[in-house]
């Protein structure tokens, strides 16, 4: 069975052929500009990130002033005060 004389298949071809020949000769389609829009919301939470990362990882003042109430025998933290700290620490 030869598929070249159906008539659907050749509008098919036909339609290629033009897609390709247009193609060829550099047909040019209009585009518009890209756009970009960050929401307010974004904004707020990039400043706020932002802040975050300035933040040191380790409070000295605060580690020194728990290490000389170690060192002085003045630190006792209740039970409930260490469970809650374990269960606050966010990994």
């Amino acid at each position: 069975m030869k598929i070249s004389n159906n008539p659907s298949i050749q509008k098919v071809v036909n339609s290629y052929k033009k897609n390709i020949e247009g193609a060829s000769k550099g047909e040019k389609l209009k585009q518009g500009k890209d756009k970009v829009e960050i929401s307010e919301e974004a904004r707020s939470f990039q400043v706020a990130l932002n802040a975050f990362k300035k933040l040191p990882d380790i409070r000295n003042e605060r580690v020194e002033e728990i290490s000389k109430k170690i060192h002085s025998g003045n630190y006792n933290p209740s039970a409930e005060e260490v469970v809650n700290s374990i269960f606050d620490k966010k990994i």
